[in-house]
């Protein structure tokens, strides 16, 4: 019986003594992949005015509050309206549908929908990670599908794409 209550408390005193250096990290985890340092207690985003030349309507809307989402899903930073310790800003620069492929009767055969979105990314406590960068994400349709019939789903996909996109790029250290 002794032996098993010296090999415990070995065991006990092996895992406070690994436990507590790691109390004095300055970077947070979670099950996201986000690392966001510890001093970053809030975030604000700002609304992403639609800039393209093709305008959406509610496309900003919906973008900006996808991006709301995913930050309050994934860390536990405080929203607030004003500026916070990290932040999000941008525009829509981007909203087209292209011919992709030519057929043999020369009409198009796919289609190719983009949208892209200018991000300006400010971290006041490690400026170092600030980023402005545009994100463009695209999805190829049937041209013999009219672009309103399919808009709204392939819209929504290139969104939570590029929401993922900029997310990763403020909050995951590859």
């Amino acid at each position: 019986m002794k032996y098993r209550a010296k090999r415990y408390s070995t065991f006990l005193l092996s895992a406070i003594l690994i436990i507590i250096p790691a109390g004095g990290c300055k970077i947070s985890y979670s099950f996201s992949g986000a690392s966001i340092p510890a001093q970053v207690k809030t975030i604000s985003i700002q609304y992403f005015l639609n800039r393209a030349s093709l305008v959406q309507p509610g496309l900003s809307q919906y973008l900006s509050e996808a991006l709301i989402d995913k930050c309050k899903a994934q860390t536990n930073l405080g929203m607030v309206s004003g500026a916070g310790d990290v932040s999000f800003e941008g525009e829509i620069t981007d909203y087209s549908t292209v011919p992709l492929t030519v057929s043999a009767d020369a009409t198009a055969a796919m289609n190719r929908f983009t949208i892209s979105v200018r991000v300006r990314f400010k971290n006041s406590i490690d400026p170092t990670l600030s980023y402005e960068q545009t994100f463009s994400r695209y999805k190829d349709y049937d041209s013999n599908l009219d672009l309103s019939q399919v808009e709204a789903g392939l819209s929504k996909e290139i969104v939570d794409l590029l929401v993922e996109d900029i997310f990763n790029q403020a909050f995951v250290n590859w």
